[in-house]
C-alpha cells in the first residue's frame, strides 16, 4: 500500500448502594455545562479570519506533442496539417485551484509555492466577491512559500498568531478552498509540532493537525480559536490521497520571516558556511566509543568555504551551536541557515578527544547548496 504526501491544490470502595450513589452523585460534574473554559462557538474567530483568506486559480499554457505518427508525411498528404494539427503539437490550458491569505492592506498573499509553480497568469478571489490579477513577489521552493500581491483597496487582513506557543491540543481552524467547492473552514487539533524529516521541503518544522484538509487547501490558513494565522496549510499524508487526519502547515513565523526575505530581496536568503554532515546516531555512536549520539559528523568541507576557512574538518563531532546543545543536525541546518551573509556562528567541536570553539562566518547560501545534513 502506497502513503502519499500530498500538496493540497483541499475505584468505588466500600459501602452500601445508597451510600455509594451518593458519593457518586455528590462527585460527579454537572454534564449539562461545560466543566472547562473555552467557546461553545468558533464563529467570532472564523468572522475575524475568513475575509483574509482567498481562493487561487492559476492557468498555465502547456504543449502537448502529438504522436510521432501524426508526424508521417502520407498521414499528412491524406489528412491534412490543420486536422492532425502539425507535428510541433497542441497548446493546452491548465488550471489549478488553491488559497491563500491576505497578509497586510498593501495587498500581499501569503500562499505555498507549489499552487502557483510555473503559472502564466494567477487570479486571487475574495469572499467579498471581488478578484484581481495577481503578481508575484517571490518565491521559496526549499519551504514552499510564495509571496503575491494584488491591487485592490480596503482588503480584509488577517491578524497572525505567534506559532512558537502552540501546544499539543490547542484547538485550530483550517480555512480554505478544497475541491474547489468554496470557502471551507473545518476544525481540529494541533496534533504535534516540529514535524521534520518528512521529505516534503528541505526545510521543514511542520505543525501537524487533524482538522480535515483537502487539495484546493494548499496555501490556506490555519488559525487558532480567536482568528489568528499559527500556519500556511500545505500537505497531508494519505494513503487514498484523501484527507485522514495528518495534515501539515508550515508554521507563521517561519512563513512570515520568508515573506520579509522575498519582499526585501525577491528571494530567500540564508547563511551558509560550507559543509556536509551525517546525523549522530547510537549505532555510530556506540562504533566511535561516545558516550552520546547528539551532534553531528562532518563528512565533507567545501573548499575556501567559511567552514574550511575556520579550520572545521571531515571527522570532527559538533555538539554545540552558538552556546546550545546539539542535539541533531536539523538544529544545526536551523541555526546556520537563520544567520544572514556576515554574521557569526560558533561551533563546539571535538577532535581526537579534544574540546574546542570554532566560529565562522556565514555567506549566503548558494541556490545549489550541498545537502548540509543527512540522516
Amino acid at each position: 500500500m502506497t502513503i502519499l504526501f500530498i500538496y493540497l491544490v483541499t475505584d468505588f470502595g466500600s459501602g452500601s448502594a445508597n451510600e455509594q450513589g451518593a458519593e457518586l452523585s455528590q462527585k460527579a460534574p454537572d454534564l449539562r455545562a461545560p466543566t472547562l473554559g473555552g467557546p461553545v462557538s468558533y464563529s467570532s474567530a472564523v468572522k475575524a479570519a475568513s475575509p483574509a483568506v482567498v481562493n487561487i486559480n492559476t492557468e498555465k499554457v502547456v504543449t502537448v506533442r502529438n504522436h510521432p505518427f501524426f508526424s508521417d508525411p502520407l498521414f499528412k498528404q491524406m489528412f491534412g496539417n490543420e486536422l492532425v494539427g502539425g507535428s510541433a503539437g497542441r497548446k493546452r490550458v491548465e488550471n489549478s485551484l488553491g488559497s491563500g491569505v491576505i497578509i497586510n492592506a498593501d495587498g500581499y498573499v501569503l500562499t505555498n509555492n507549489h499552487v502557483i509553480q510555473g503559472a502564466d497568469a494567477i487570479q486571487v478571489s475574495l469572499k467579498d466577491g471581488r478578484s484581481s490579477l495577481a503578481k508575484v513577489i517571490g518565491t521559496d521552493p526549499e519551504t514552499d512559500i510564495a509571496l503575491l500581491k494584488i491591487d485592490l483597496d480596503q482588503l480584509p487582513v488577517i491578524t497572525i498568531g505567534d506559532s512558537e506557543r502552540l501546544e499539543i491540543g490547542d484547538v485550530v481552524l483550517a480555512i480554505g478552498n478544497p475541491f474547489g467547492v468554496g470557502q471551507t473552514v473545518t476544525m481540529g487539533i494541533v496534533s504535534a509540532t516540529g514535524r521534520t524529516q518528512l521529505g516534503i521541503n528541505t526545510f521543514e518544522n511542520f505543525i501537524q493537525t487533524d482538522a480535515a484538509i483537502n487539495p484546493g487547501n494548499s496555501g490556506g490558513a490555519l488559525v487558532d480559536a480567536y482568528g489568528r494565522l499559527i500556519g500556511i496549510n500545505t500537505a497531508i499524508f494519505s494513503h487514498s490521497g484523501g484527507s485522514q487526519g495528518v495534515g501539515f502547515a508550515i508554521p507563521s513565523k517561519m512563513a512570515k520571516n520568508i515573506m520579509e526575505q522575498l519582499i526585501k530581496h525577491g528571494h530567500a536568503v540564508r547563511g551558509w558556511i560550507g559543509f556536509e554532515g551525517h546525523a549522530l546516531t547510537p549505532k555510530l555512536a556506540e562504533s566511535l566509543q561516545l558516550d552520546s549520539h547528539d551532534g553531528l559528523i562532518i563528512t565533507a568541507i567545501v573548499r575556501n568555504s567559511p567552514a574550511h576557512k575556520a579550520g572545521l574538518e571531515p571527522g570532527d563531532l559538533i555538539t554545540g551551536i552558538d552556546g546550545n546543545k546539539l542535539k541533531n543536525g536539523h538544529d544545526a541546518l536551523a541555526v546556520i541557515t537563520g544567520k544572514q551573509p556576515g554574521e557569526k556562528v560558533t561551533l563546539l567541536v571535538k577532535r581526537d578527544g579534544r574540546e574546542y570553539s570554532v566560529t565562522a562566518t556565514t555567506i549566503a547560501r548558494p541556490p545549489q547548496a550541498i545537502s548540509e545534513v543527512k540522516e
